[in-house]
């Protein structure tokens, strides 16, 4: 398993305890862009959807074979789900961290006296400071960052596996994924997408970063406990917190995005490490 999943997962086990035992998901819906579910609890939590790494449902025999638990969701332990953050099938994957930032969301409820900070209603990329002079790499087409970064003129490089999700100035800045090794030791300010939590590559990409730098990991899916990235290096998350997960479900399995719920049944927030602050 992803070192970070593990770790945030241990964290929340020993909190919760026996009480685990007892919750299950009442609710688990894929969204074109957003995966999410509703504990027993009343907390919700979200995950991106990962559809370009599905390429083999196609048809309904193959998508069977994607998600064989269509059908079953509901009512699962959570431990269960837990026990998929390390199942190579992408989808159940995706519910087991959507599971993870929901159990995230009861834990911050019940604990106001954190080691970090949460804000909310706050823009992630609104926070993180251009570093003037040095160099920046933002890892995803997170294109909020990018217009940024081009506004002030900055030296960047935006590494994507797919130069096609890049268009007009962000061209000139891209760089293969495959090249972080040759960026990330030398930039001041590192910008992530929580994608890389899914794929397992962040762990990695971390161990590259050179120390003292401002690393921002964001996007639904990075909306869980911070420990674990906090310890690795990382001074900032941006996530997503359900404030009301039916209503948030009903959304995303419309094909629902953030234009349709922020505001209305979820909120951003921004979880910044007080030893950096």
């Amino acid at each position: 398993m992803n070192i970070l999943l593990q770790e945030s997962a241990d964290i929340l086990k020993e909190y919760f305890g026996e009480r685990l035992e007892k919750m299950v998901v009442e609710r688990a819906v894929f969204g074109l862009f957003f995966s999410g579910v509703k504990l027993s609890t009343g907390h919700g939590g979200l995950c991106f959807t990962p559809v370009k790494e599905i390429p083999e449902a196609v048809c309904c025999p193959s998508s069977a074979k994607a998600m064989p638990l269509s059908g079953k969701l509901g009512g699962r332990s959570v431990k269960s789900y837990l026990d998929d953050l390390s199942h190579t099938n992408i989808l159940r994957k995706t519910l087991a961290i959507a599971t993870l930032n929901a159990l995230s969301a009861c834990y911050w409820e019940e604990n106001k006296n954190l080691e970090y900070k949460i804000e909310t209603d706050v823009d992630s990329f609104d926070v993180m400071e251009i570093p003037q002079g040095k160099k920046s790499v933002v890892i995803g087409a997170l294109v909020p960052m990018l217009k940024k970064l081009i506004a002030a003129d900055a030296d960047f490089k935006v590494l994507e596996m797919d130069s096609c999700t890049l268009k007009g100035k962000e061209l000139e800045h891209f760089a293969p994924a495959k090249d972080a090794n040759l960026y990330l030791p030398d930039s001041d300010l590192d910008v992530i997408t929580g994608v890389t939590i899914l794929n397992d590559t962040l762990p990695d990409l971390l161990a590259m970063c050179k120390p003292g730098a401002d690393i921002l990991v964001t996007g639904p899916t990075a909306g869980m406990i911070p420990d674990a990235f906090f310890k690795r290096g990382v001074t900032v998350m941006g996530g997503i917190l359900v404030t009301k997960p039916d209503e948030l479900l009903d959304v995303i399995s419309e094909g629902g995005s953030g234009y349709h719920f922020f505001g209305k049944s979820a909120e951003r927030i921004v979880i910044y490490n007080k030893q950096g602050m």
